[in-house]
C-alpha cells in the first residue's frame, strides 16, 4: 500500500532547517518483507528512515535496563562481590554464588529483582565501579533472577578503581544515558575484541578533540579516559546533539502520527553510506530507547565527519528485505531467549527473540553493514 496520506504531512513535521525529508516514494511490504520504509530525515551527514512493521507485538511487560537501575529493581556490581546481592525471599533458597577472585574487566554481575524480564541490549553503556563497561550482546533475564554473569567490554581503558569510591553501577553516566555508537557497537557483538573496542574509544577521542578544538575544550577530552565522560563533555555533547536534536524532534512527531502504523525502528546512513537498522517488537520498545540510539547514531556521524552522498529509499529498502544468510548460529536460554547470529554477503543481523510465556516473536533485530 502506498504512503501517500501518511507522506502528505511530512513537510509539517520539520523542525529545523537542517532536516530535509526526502520526497520519494516510500517502500512497500510485500510478502518477502514484513517492513517498509517511510521518507528519510536528514541531519547533516546522518540519514534515518523510519521502518514501519506489519504487525506489532506487546512488550508491556518487558522492563528496560534504565527503568531497572532507576527504581533499583535491578542491581548491577563487579564480578565477585555478588554475595550480598542474593535475595532471601519467603520459600526460596538462592545459591551462595562464591568469590571468584575480585572484579574482572568483561566481567560483571546483575541480579533482577524485579517481578517483570529484563530486557539487555547491546552497546547499553554501563557506568561506575571499577572501570564503565559496555554490554556485548543481546539478552533477555528472567524475572527475580539469581546472580547473571554479562557479558561486557571495558570502554575506559586507564582506570581500574571504583569511582568516587562506590562500585554501584547506572547507565546514565556524567551526563545524558548512552548507547554506543554503531562502529563500537560492532566491535563488542561481532569482534567480540577487547583491544578493538579499546582502539575505537580511542579513536572516538582523538577525532571528537579535532572537532572541538577551537573551542578550547580539545585537552578535557583528551584527558578523558572514559567513553562516557568524552561523549558527555559539553563540547561534545554540543556537536551531538546538533546532529540528533532535529531527528529525534522529527522521528517523535512521525511515531506519535504513525502509533496506528507501527513505527517500530530506523535505517541508519552515514555521508552516503548505510550502516545499521535497529528494529523493535513494538513502537512502544522503540521509543523507550530512541533518545539513546539516535544520540548513538548522531556520535556517528560526528566522528565520521566527511560528507557523502544520499542513499536512496530503494537501496535502504534492500538493505532492509535482505536476511539470506551463508551462516547461521544461535545461543539459547530455553523458555527465556535464543538469540541468532546471521552473516550474509555484505550484512550480520543479531535478533533476539523472546521464548517466554505468550511472547514467541523476535523482540529486538539489530543489523549491521560489513
Amino acid at each position: 500500500m502506498r504512503l501517500v496520506v501518511i507522506l502528505a504531512g511530512v513537510a509539517s513535521l520539520v523542525v529545523a532547517a537542517i532536516v530535509v525529508p526526502c520526497l520519494l516514494q516510500a517502500g512497500e511490504v510485500t510478502q518477502s518483507s514484513p517492513y517498509m520504509l517511510l521518507s528519510p530525515i536528514r541531519s547533516g551527514n546522518l540519514t534515518v528512515f523510519p521502518v514501519v512493521a506489519s504487525k506489532s507485538y506487546d512488550t508491556g511487560q518487558f522492563l528496560t535496563l534504565d527503568e531497572g537501575l532507576r527504581s533499583g529493581e535491578v542491581v548491577v556490581t563487579e564480578a565477585g562481590q555478588a554475595r550480598g546481592l542474593i535475595r532471601r525471599r519467603p520459600g526460596h533458597t538462592a545459591p551462595i554464588i562464591p568469590d571468584r577472585g575480585g572484579a574482572e574487566v568483561n566481567r560483571l554481575v546483575l541480579v533482577n529483582n524485579s517481578t517483570r524480564p529484563l530486557l539487555l541490549l547491546a552497546g547499553e553503556i554501563v557506568t561506575g565501579g571499577k572501570q564503565d563497561r559496555v554490554i556485548g550482546k543481546d539478552r533477555i533475564v528472567p524475572p527475580e533472577s539469581d546472580p547473571v554473569d554479562l557479558s561486557v567490554f571495558c570502554v575506559e581503558p586507564g582506570r581500574w578503581v571504583a569511582a568516587n569510591g562506590k562500585n554501584d553501577f547506572d547507565t546514565a553516566g556524567r551526563g545524558t544515558a548512552l548507547f554506543a555508537a554503531p562502529a563500537m557497537r560492532s566491535k563488542a557483538m561481532v569482534a567480540k575484541n577487547q583491544q578493538q573496542v579499546w582502539d575505537e574509544v580511542h579513536n572516538s577521542r582523538r577525532v571528537m578533540a579535532e572537532t572541538v578544538e577551537a573551542t578550547g575544550a580539545a585537552p578535557q577530552v583528551n584527558a578523558e579516559t572514559s567513553y562516557a565522560g568524552v561523549m558527555n563533555n559539553r563540547e561534545v555533547d554540543k556537536k551531538i546533539n546538533d546532529v540528533a536534536a532535529p531527528i529525534e524532534r522529527n522521528y517523535e512527531s512521525i511515531i506519535h502520527q504513525l502509533r496506528d502504523k507501527n513505527a517500530v525502528g530506523v535505517v541508519v546512513a552515514v555521508n552516503g553510506d548505510i550502516v545499521w537498522a535497529d528494529i523493535f517488537a513494538s513502537t512502544q520498545l522503540l521509543q523507550k530507547y530512541w533518545s539513546k540510539l539516535i544520540r548513538s547514531y548522531a556520535t556517528e556521524a560526528v566522528v565520521t565527519r566527511a560528507k557523502g552522498g544520499e542513499v536512496a529509499i530503494k537501496d535502504a529498502q534492500k538493505f532492509l528485505d535482505n536476511f539470506e544468510a551463508r551462516h547461521e548460529t544461535s545461543d539459547t536460554e530455553p523458555g527465556v531467549y535464543r538469540q541468532t547470529e546471521r552473516a550474509g554477503d555484505g550484512f550480520k543481523v543479531f535478533e533476539l527473540t523472546s521464548l517466554l510465556p505468550k511472547t514467541g516473536f523476535p523482540i529486538h533485530i539489530a543489523k549491521m553493514a560489513d
